[in-house]
């Protein structure tokens, strides 16, 4: 199982005996090492191997965390959350671990996993996912994928790894990383883009900065959660919220133009985001 009760019957996040060890914590792995322990996984269960670790890191080996040491027993899970720079390198420790009961969680971005599997063996269980930065508030998405070796325990347990910093989806195609890297992965970015852009807009409008600034992101944060807590599709709290012939409407008519519209420009986004993700996995160089 990878969740138990608490004595006050709280669940509580469990990675089985051997334990958890992430490898690199950079701010993805700081983020889930954060989600896990507030999930309550023990943090004598878990091994942290991270050349240049923080001083939170070192206060928490202090709490027993291992902080570069190498398992004793092969753990239940290893979480790669290193650069794909230095995946090589940095896997060459663990390669006892390969073709065994470890399931291998990743992180990194634009890793295949048959990256792994030549690394570690072919009949290693490996998880490929596709977390984004909203993890750092346990606000984020993460996609799934699994290889062959996968078990469905496996894969509940990578989940539930996930769903500690945010909500998750299980794909069934690795290919579909690609798609979700341009939509969920890069998505933030372009959420941040649009409120410097209505930032922007307020100012030449007369707003003062600050003003304009505070507008447009408790605009796009609020409707942001009524979107996760409305029953309703987004397009159908779009005509709710616009009025015949009111301002909503005058400002959407632009937006949504046909040939210069913002389903275009999202469009030619992603896929300019897909195409170069794309290029990462065949040359991550």
């Amino acid at each position: 199982m990878s969740q138990i009760a608490d004595s006050e019957g709280r669940s509580r996040l469990d990675v089985g005996h051997g334990g958890l060890l992430l490898l690199g914590c950079g701010k993805m792995g700081t983020a889930l090492l954060n989600g896990w322990l507030n999930a309550g996984l023990d943090p004598k269960k878990i091994i942290v191997l991270d050349p240049r670790p923080s001083e939170w890191l070192r206060g928490l080996a202090r709490r027993g965390l291992r902080l570069n040491q190498q398992p004793e027993v092969p753990p239940s899970v290893a979480v790669i959350a290193t650069k794909p720079q230095v995946m090589a390198s940095a896997l060459s420790d663990l390669i006892s671990l390969g073709s065994g009961q470890t399931l291998f969680v990743s992180v990194a971005a634009g890793t295949l996993i048959s990256t792994y599997e030549e690394l570690l063996g072919s009949q290693t269980p490996v998880v490929r996912t596709m977390p984004n930065t909203p993890a750092s508030v346990g606000s984020g998405i993460t996609a799934l994928v699994g290889n062959a070796c996968t078990t469905v325990r496996d894969l509940d347990l990578a989940t539930k790894l996930m769903q500690a910093v945010g909500e998750t989806v299980v794909l069934d195609d690795e290919d579909m990383l690609h798609a979700v890297t341009a939509i969920s992965g890069s998505g933030p970015a372009y959420v941040f883009a649009m409120t410097e852009a209505l930032t922007e807009a307020g100012r030449e409008l007369g707003l003062a900065h600050d003003v304009a600034a505070k507008l447009a992101s408790a605009m796009i944060s609020g409707s942001g959660d009524l979107m996760r807590s409305s029953p309703l599709s987004p397009a159908d709290l779009r005509k709710q919220v616009t009025s015949p012939n009111g301002t909503t409407q005058a400002g959407l008519k632009e937006l949504m133009s046909r040939g210069n519209g913002v389903l275009d420009l999202i469009q030619k986004t992603t896929r300019a985001a897909h195409r170069r993700s794309v290029e990462l996995s065949q040359n991550p160089d």
